[in-house]
């Protein structure tokens, strides 16, 4: 008897450990990966990194500003299908791209487009999947 009730306590120990262990590992529900754009704090980071003037940095916020209203909108707009949003999606970046382009020295959006390329490039780390593919 007192094996039979060493064995269940036992086990009910190991079990009420093992599933603790495994709530605490497992990982968060999944998250969107988006994050909320603050045109305020954007415009400072492209005024310092683009050297950009009062009077550059004026008209950049507004166009970032309805940029970020734009996208939650279409975002909040469940009757659309995630093909046509995307495709919107790209034309509200197409359009932020023209407006900040009219503002912009071409020094400046040349160190915006190669900051673009050049942050989505992979590292010396990674493996390629296929080296010659881009020959």
């Amino acid at each position: 008897m007192n094996r039979l009730l060493l064995s269940t306590s036992l086990a009910l120990v190991l079990s009420g450990s093992f599933a603790f262990a495994q709530q605490e590992a497992a990982p968060p529900p999944a998250a969107k990966h988006h994050h909320a754009h603050n045109p305020q704090r954007e415009t400072a980071r492209l005024t310092k990194k683009l050297n950009l003037t009062a009077d550059q940095s004026a008209k950049v916020e507004p166009i970032l500003v309805d940029r970020d209203q734009k996208i939650a909108a279409l975002t909040n707009d469940t009757t659309i299908s995630p093909v046509v949003m995307k495709q919107q999606m790209k034309a509200i970046h197409q359009q932020t791209r023209q407006q900040l382009a009219a503002i912009l020295t071409p020094d400046q959006l040349q160190q915006i487009k190669s900051h673009r390329h050049n942050h989505g490039a992979p590292t010396q780390t990674q493996p390629q999947a296929n080296p010659q593919a881009g020959l």
